[in-house]
């Protein structure tokens, strides 16, 4: 966590060295994200979708553009992952995994003031908790508990997202709607109690960011 706190620092800094020269715009952005896991529990077995959960999640967001149409952000997301399995009597287990996650994006932009935008790049993310919020049957083949002290699931999460969304211009204000996409490369797993994991989320939010540098090219007008 404090190597991810320190990254995030070093991109406001710089961010302040630049501030003469390109538009930075700060704000939230919230809503909710759907997550699941998918797994073989053995080598060569099937891999194995397991249905996910749905929760809230919240980011502080700092953009920046050195250009109209092309910049760059930073977000310090809150977000919750998980999963669950149910069986043929309606038993189920659940895990949920709390991230303190911060998304590096690339941003370009279509439009002047209302604009498309697609935004790339890359994630990292420390876990703040893990709760197995229902466990009510045992059986083999299952995920297993990540909410116990023995588990001692790992910290660190790291991946790839991409999203797409429209937003509007109204002075300094941005608002805009997104749908991300984030697949995960790393895994809870650290006693090889299962041969391969992986995890994948949606999220729909809403972003409002307010300019508070205004940009080189206006300034040259």
């Amino acid at each position: 966590m404090r190597n991810t706190l320190v990254l995030f620092f070093i991109f406001i800094a710089s961010l302040i060295s630049e501030s003469a020269y390109a538009q930075t715009s700060v704000g939230f952005r919230g809503g909710y994200s759907v997550s699941n896991y998918s797994y073989r529990f053995t080598p060569g077995a099937r891999t194995t979708r397991s249905p996910g959960i749905t929760a809230p999640t919240y980011s502080f967001v700092i953009e920046q553009f050195l250009a109209k149409n092309a910049g760059a952000q930073i977000e310090l997301q809150y977000i919750q992952l998980g999963y669950t399995q149910r069986d043929t009597l309606d038993r189920t287990n659940q895990t949920r995994l709390d991230y303190l996650k911060v998304p590096f994006m690339s941003n370009f932009y279509f439009g002047n003031k209302g604009r498309f935008h697609i935004k790339l790049g890359t994630h990292f993310g420390y876990l703040l908790n893990a709760s197995d919020t229902q466990r009510e049957y045992e059986a083999s083949g299952l995920l297993p508990t990540y909410g116990r002290v023995e588990d001692s699931p790992r910290r660190l999460l790291y991946g790839l997202s991409a999203g797409a969304g429209l937003s509007k211009l109204f002075g300094k204000s941005t608002l805009a709607g997104e749908v991300r996409f984030s697949y995960d490369f790393s895994r809870p797993e650290t006693q090889d109690r299962i041969f391969d994991m992986t995890s994948t989320n949606l999220e729909f939010t809403l972003s409002y960011l307010f300019q508070i540098i205004k940009p080189k090219w206006q300034n040259q007008k």
